[in-house]
């Protein structure tokens, strides 16, 4: 399956909640879900129907999946991996969500949405540690030092990211220098220190059938 290339907003009516896909346009009256609050498709409106148990498990991973802008083959990988680590699986898989490179880049507020945390590390505006990353989904370690490359916090982008940064708040796991435009990884999350709106009990279920 390829990666989804229709309006991310249709995402969102599809979950029946903000999945805060598009950045600050989640925030104003311009979202889709506070203008359309049904599913799309001609039969939006008229749908009633309880979802089946597994039905609520599939819709939960798919959710999870946009929300991270995660393929479904790299979603599974995810799964397989948190499953073998200590703890809760559960658990496991958001925090492996959470560190990953484009993740991490939103949550210092480089970046107003993932996706365009995304495109903004794959085409190269960021070092880790010194070394340049394109890869969004690399998995950042504790202690590791992200930063906006040197030839890119010139930039128009940057400048005006610098200023929105200012005002955001970063979890508890990261620290972020706005002024350098530089952020680092104290540790990894802590579930109550992750704040997507996720049940991810149903998700385990639904890999466990």
């Amino acid at each position: 399956m390829g990666r989804y290339i229709d309006s991310v907003c249709r995402q969102c009516r599809r979950e029946g909640e903000k999945l805060f896909l598009k950045g600050d346009r989640c925030y104003s009256e311009k979202c889709a879900v506070e203008r359309k609050p049904y599913a799309p498709g001609a039969h939006g409106q008229n749908r009633r129907q309880k979802p089946s148990e597994y039905g609520l498990q599939l819709r939960e991973k798919q959710k999870t999946r946009r929300i991270y802008g995660v393929l479904e083959k790299q979603f599974s990988n995810y799964f397989k991996k948190a499953d073998r680590q200590q703890g809760i699986t559960g658990e496991n898989l958001l925090v492996l969500l959470e560190r990953r490179l484009d993740n991490v880049v939103y949550r210092l507020g480089f970046a107003s949405s993932r996706a365009e945390a995304r495109q903004l590390v794959t085409h190269g505006h960021f070092t880790v540690n010194g070394k340049k990353a394109t890869i969004p989904s690399m998995l950042v370690r504790i202690n590791d030092v992200i930063q906006v490359k040197p030839g890119s916090k010139e930039s128009s982008k940057f400048a005006e990211m610098k200023e929105q940064a200012a005002y955001k708040t970063p979890p508890e796991w990261l620290s972020v220098d706005v002024e350098n435009l530089t952020g680092t990884v104290l540790a990894y999350p802590a579930r109550d220190q992750i704040d997507t709106q996720v049940h991810e009990q149903l998700i385990v279920e639904l890999y466990s059938r």
